[in-house]
């Protein structure tokens, strides 16, 4: 089991991993970790840079938070999100680039591409807009996550969800990179989706993607 002190740090590593692969900036996004009931998560405006393991807080399972820092703005649906998806070990919020102004433009990702079944589904949700920091903003991201990994939030950003912090911010480079993609494809024109059948088909293949597979003995 991986101690508490370690997952202090991988939520540091992390948010500054994210600002450094360019798909947040400045304190904008927030990470967080399932740990003990509840789970720690960035605090409100300190650089990543500056934040120790000890800066990190911790918000329980009946929404306290507990630390030297004020937990970041975004703490309900992190703590929302952990309540009700048990297949949830981390959550990783960006406000990168190209997913944000798709988010303006309040648009769902459609399969263009076979790559978004990585988020579990036929398309990426846009969960619609609110104010940050709400409970509806919480509620909006919960229903916009149904059966999936990564959401939208309409003018605002995305969220993705991992059984690690590793895998959702590897998710979240991911999708950032599917909305490049999407974005890039409507200055030519209109992209062809693929049918529900073939992501069907896809997603089943995605039950093992990335695994690696035993050698045979060829002897």
């Amino acid at each position: 089991m991986t101690s508490e002190l370690n997952i202090r740090r991988q939520i540091i590593e992390s948010s500054i991993a994210m600002n450094a692969l360019g798909i947040n900036r400045g304190t904008s996004g927030n990470v967080s970790a399932r740990h003990d009931r509840g789970c720690l998560i960035t605090p409100s405006g300190l650089r990543y840079e500056i934040t120790k393991p000890k800066d990190i807080v911790y918000i329980d399972d009946l929404a306290n938070a507990h630390g030297k820092y004020a937990p970041s703005s975004e703490w309900r649906f992190h703590h929302d999100i952990y309540r009700n998806r048990s297949d949830v070990g981390a959550i990783v919020h960006t406000h990168s680039s190209f997913a944000t102004s798709l988010s303006c433009l309040r648009m769902t990702i459609p399969a263009f591409h076979y790559m978004v079944a990585v988020c579990g589904g036929n398309n990426i949700r846009c969960a619609p807009y609110t104010t940050f920091g709400t409970q509806k903003l919480s509620d909006y991201a919960l229903s916009a996550l149904k059966d999936r990994k990564a959401c939208l939030l309409a003018n605002h950003g995305m969220i993705c969800v991992g059984a690690t912090v590793e895998g959702a911010l590897n998710l979240a480079v991911e999708v950032e990179a599917l909305c490049e993609q999407y974005w890039r494809a409507l200055q030519v024109g209109k992209p062809k989706i693929l049918s529900k059948i073939e992501m069907q088909t896809v997603l089943k293949k995605f039950q093992t993607y990335g695994q690696a597979k035993k050698a045979s003995n060829s002897r």
